[in-house]
């Protein structure tokens, strides 16, 4: 049995950070793993942003509520769940990421948990354990599923090369040039023809 494993932002929902950041006018927030490749430095600047600018949860979710899935990826979706179990692995949260899961038809997803104060300020986050995409696909293994791999980020490359294939999907160039051991997917369609690829069985 094979398991695909997805990343959520950047390959099935738009980055929420930088919408949030166009929406709010903070440049600063718009940076993400692309930019730095450290979870926790990311998000101690981000809080502090956050902090600093009086923004809590609700701000964050009105922006949330506005966005949908990327064009198409719904689609692609369940074109994975006829050929695959699949499950999302996410350096982001639940309390961001409900919104989009109804959208996508509740797939499952393993991802962070925020903090929140009474006064729906986000005081801290909760990883769900160390290096938690690259765990979890060990996990499948010791589970004796083969697993295929999709993220467009430095913090999925310890998925992808846990993964017994990985495949990038529309990364920026820096990440095309610093892990050029990974195949590239510029869409969906192309997506699609890597995971059939990487497959053993016939699709």
């Amino acid at each position: 049995m094979e398991i695909a494993c997805l990343d959520l932002e950047g390959v099935l929902i738009p980055e929420v950070w930088i919408n949030f950041a166009e929406r709010t006018g903070i440049d600063a927030l718009k940076a993400t793993t692309r930019d730095i490749p450290d979870y926790d430095e990311l998000m101690t600047q981000r809080l502090a942003i956050l902090r600093e600018h009086k923004l809590g949860i609700h701000d964050i979710q009105e922006v949330i509520d506005g966005m949908d899935p990327l064009p198409g990826a719904g689609e692609a979706l369940d074109w994975l769940r006829e050929r695959f179990q699949v499950v999302i692995l996410s350096d982001t949260f639940y309390e961001f990421a409900e919104p989009f899961m109804r959208k996508l038809g509740w797939p499952t997803i393993l991802c962070h948990k925020l903090e929140i104060d009474n006064a729906g300020m986000i005081t801290d986050y909760k990883i769900r354990q160390p290096d938690p995409k690259r765990a979890s696909v060990k996990a499948f293994h010791s589970l004796k599923y083969r697993t295929i791999a999709t993220g467009d980020s430095y913090n999925d490359v310890t998925m992808l090369s846990e993964a017994n294939a990985g495949i990038l999907f529309c990364p920026p160039q820096n990440v095309i040039d610093e892990f050029p051991q990974f195949p590239v997917a510029k869409s969906y369609a192309e997506l699609q023809a890597e995971f059939a690829k990487a497959s053993l069985r016939d699709i």
